[in-house]
């Protein structure tokens, strides 16, 4: 198969790059090794997105993403992984999981990024069976249960909201004395009373249980004081890692790996642009990801008319 753009990713970024694209008349492929709407179909409801006042399910708005391009003549789409990009501007081989490879004028990595780990022992070995990073994922499977919640962000405690709905009781730990998400979610939180207890200043450093999660410790990060809660399962907010394994590796990134570009969403490598969560910028919401498609599929499209010259 050989396109005008390819387009490594079904989010927010990618999907509106792919109707902004497909609209200008270029050729289309995009590849996701999932389905679509990325990072939202973990996200129990949007309470910002323009729109929607009273808010929309996560997997609602995920929903009317792919109605949106299910309608695309030239659009193709395809269920697979990006193992490897290589060439250059105009003649881009890009290799798939299944096999395959699609030759590319342009490409446009929408891959965002994953959750990070605790990077505790006996991590990897009791996911999922007690430690979770998707509240909406795996909350259910804890209902009337004790769990708790690590990190300080915005989707820390936007979880703990959706599962104080689920769960007796929550463990809420962050390792700074404040949090940095929105005061808005921590006024609700708060106001749950002894739903919820506040370990500010706290890490985790153990995970206990054999075959299941029945108990973390905690330490303090000033005093080093200890303590083992008994919970039935964490769910861990501590930050996200860019998806870029399959790039080139001198493509530009800043220190936490995500790739650089300017505000033509252009990398380091010409021809490749960057969109959403995997950009290096300050925030990172569904409708900043959502302009930042748009963006990138506008440069790529200038970009094009000029290699037809």
């Amino acid at each position: 198969m050989s396109v005008d753009s390819l387009i490594i990713g079904e989010g927010p970024a990618g999907v509106t790059a792919a109707l902004y694209l497909a609209r200008s008349g270029v050729s289309v492929a995009l590849v996701e090794q999932m389905t679509t709407g990325g990072q939202i179909l973990q996200t129990a409801e949007l309470e910002n997105y323009p729109g929607y006042p009273k808010g929309i399910k996560g997997y609602e708005l995920a929903d009317l993403f792919a109605a949106h391009i299910e309608g695309l003549d030239n659009c193709t789409r395809t269920q697979a992984q990006v193992t490897a990009i290589t060439g250059e501007a105009g003649h881009f081989t890009v290799s798939l999981s299944n096999g395959k490879t699609i030759e590319a004028k342009t490409i446009l990595v929408c891959t965002g990024a994953k959750h990070r780990m605790l990077g505790v022992p006996r991590e990897k070995e009791l996911t999922g069976s007690g430690v979770s990073y998707c509240a909406l994922c795996d909350g259910n499977f804890f209902r009337g249960k004790t769990v708790a919640v690590v990190g300080g962000g915005n989707a820390a405690l936007e979880e703990s909201l959706y599962l104080s709905k689920i769960v007796a009781k929550i463990h809420l730990i962050h390792r700074r004395d404040a949090f940095r998400a929105r005061k808005v979610y921590e006024d609700r939180l708060r106001a749950l009373g002894d739903a919820v207890s506040f370990h500010l200043g706290y890490t985790v450093t153990a995970l206990h249980g054999e075959g299941s999660l029945n108990a973390i410790t905690i330490q303090s990060v000033a005093g080093k004081e200890e303590e083992t809660i008994p919970v039935s399962a964490i769910f861990v907010y501590v930050g996200f890692e860019p998806v870029t394994s399959f790039l080139p590796q001198e493509i530009a990134k800043d220190p936490q790996g995500f790739l650089v570009t300017d505000t033509e969403m252009r990398t380091s490598i010409p021809g490749i642009y960057a969109a959403g969560d995997i950009r290096s910028k300050l925030c990172r919401q569904v409708i900043t990801a959502a302009g930042d498609g748009a963006t990138a599929a506008q440069a790529a499209f200038v970009f094009l008319e000029q290699l037809h010259g």
